[in-house]
């Protein structure tokens, strides 16, 4: 099956990464660096944000990345809960991200993985460290990635 999918609490998230719930692009720059982690470490990930105004309440495909925009009066809590409970014993092959103690709770229950959004944060943050890191650790300048641009980029 590979890599171990997550099912992420967004809202919960969102201040871990510095990133501000009052901005209303929060959610779609979580739901960008969740794609690269997603692609990063091949791994899928579904992440719920509550609180979408009526109407606005959907769930959309981002490569590897589904985001819920769960209803205003529902909560990403009981969503992420009802999805462990619909997945049956599939539920024990996710990890739920959320620092909600019940919603961890709900998870081992189901024999799922749990952790917190402090810690998945962490790991975010990781991973978009060792991708920049492996870029430069190549030792390619700049200038010969423009001169291999130039190269290659005539062929179209």
């Amino acid at each position: 099956m590979g890599q171990m999918p997550y099912l992420i609490d967004g809202h919960n998230l969102i201040p871990k990464l510095g990133l501000r719930l009052d901005s209303p692009d929060d959610e779609m720059e979580l739901v960008a660096i969740l794609q690269e982690f997603a692609r990063l470490s091949r791994r899928e990930a579904e992440v719920y944000f509550d609180g979408a105004p009526s109407g606005q309440a959907r769930t959309e495909k981002f490569g590897a990345v589904t985001a819920h925009f769960v209803r205003q009066g529902a909560t990403a809590d009981l969503a992420i809960k009802s999805r462990l409970h619909k997945m049956g014993r599939a539920a024990r092959n996710w990890v739920v991200v959320s620092s909600d103690h019940q919603v961890q709770d709900a998870a081992r229950a189901v024999r799922a993985s749990a952790t917190s959004s402090d810690a998945f944060a962490g790991l975010l943050k990781q991973a978009r460290g060792s991708a920049s890191k492996s870029i430069e650790g190549k030792g390619v300048s700049s200038e010969e990635v423009d001169e291999w641009l130039k190269l290659f980029g005539r062929e179209e």
